[in-house]
């Protein structure tokens, strides 16, 4: 198979090659395409030499599958060209999210939706990815009705810029502003740009996406996006209202077994997700698990997963992964 990976030196980039080679997904050719600012660089992966290419160089070696992490702009422009070539798109930006021809897919969730006619795929907002990965099973068990998020969201989701700037300011140092306020001993409700309805466009995504990704098209949810002074890590509050009464029990048997969760919930040995301790995992960490007290049909919890792994990376792997196991692509 040959594979390339569009955006190769940005942050979510290089986590898809360490990844892949982490996976031993097996490859015939590795296509490495960056701007032109970083086109013919060369870099090593295990004491191999890759060039970087221009994205059009690439498009003419007529990979078979294309991860597309380098932006909007560019997974607009060139995403088509690669799919008319025969070639497989699994594109991390948000262009093709909400095109309703296009696949949003969580492999855990809805992989049936991958076929050779779906040449484009779409790797959800990382936000989304963790909150859907633990609706989607309470939602076979009770039916949800209402979704209320309150996302505490690391700098690492505005790529290497707001790590640079984090880092800088408490350096004392000066960084290019990737946020209108300073981060460093600060937060504040802010993510992406805001809308009229006075919502941002992170918290539409998260509204959007999950009702597309669980088929949902009523579900309600309402979302307040935090940026956190965390180097990687994204956490959320949740509370889930059901159409029925919640069995707690019940709820943590199904997250405990249900695939890429993993429960870390004793809150009286202090057993709970943190950014700092889910760094560099794959799964969806998941505590302070508890029912409403003043209705049965409410639950709460604490979601946090590695933005850049499973929120990014990780996924887009995934979705490689079933691709080659479902004999979609030819391998």
């Amino acid at each position: 198979m040959k594979l390339a990976i569009i955006g190769a030196t940005g942050l979510v980039g290089r986590k898809m090659i360490e990844i892949v080679f982490e996976r031993g997904i097996e490859l015939s050719e590795l296509y490495l395409g960056a701007s032109d600012r970083s086109a013919n660089k060369v870099i090593s992966i295990n004491g191999k030499a890759y060039r970087i290419d221009h994205v059009p160089d690439i498009l003419s070696l007529k990979p078979d599958v294309a991860l597309f992490s380098a932006g909007s702009n560019v997974s607009y422009e060139y995403a088509p060209q690669f799919a008319d070539n025969g070639c497989f798109v699994i594109d991390n930006s948000s262009v093709w999210r909400l095109h309703d021809h296009i696949p949003l897919v969580v492999p855990e969730i809805n992989s049936q939706y991958l076929s050779r006619d779906n040449k484009i795929i779409a790797n959800p907002n990382c936000s989304t990815i963790q909150l859907v990965m633990v609706l989607y099973p309470l939602h076979q068990l009770y039916g949800l009705k209402r979704v209320t998020i309150s996302t505490y969201q690391s700098v690492s989701g505005s790529g290497k810029k707001g790590i640079d700037q984090l880092i800088s300011e408490r350096k004392g140092l000066k960084a290019e502003p990737v946020y209108a306020y300073p981060i460093d001993f600060n937060c504040f409700p802010h993510g992406g740009k805001f809308l009229d309805n006075g919502y941002s466009t992170e918290e539409m995504k998260l509204l959007d996406e999950s009702r597309k990704i669980l088929d949902l098209p009523d579900l309600e949810v309402a979302a307040t996006v935090v940026r956190i002074p965390v180097i990687g890590g994204h956490s959320e509050s949740v509370s889930i209202e059901f159409d029925n009464e919640v069995n707690l029990e019940e709820v943590i048997y199904t997250l405990s077994n249900f695939p890429g969760i993993k429960l870390e919930n004793d809150s009286q040995q202090n057993i709970y997700p943190m950014p700092l301790t889910v760094f560099n995992r794959d799964e969806v960490f998941v505590g302070r698990i508890r029912k409403d007290l003043s209705r049965s049909n409410i639950l709460h919890l604490w979601i946090v997963a590695d933005n850049v792994r499973k929120g990014a990376a990780t996924n887009a792997v995934q979705i490689l992964q079933k691709l080659i196991e479902q004999n979609i692509v030819n391998v």
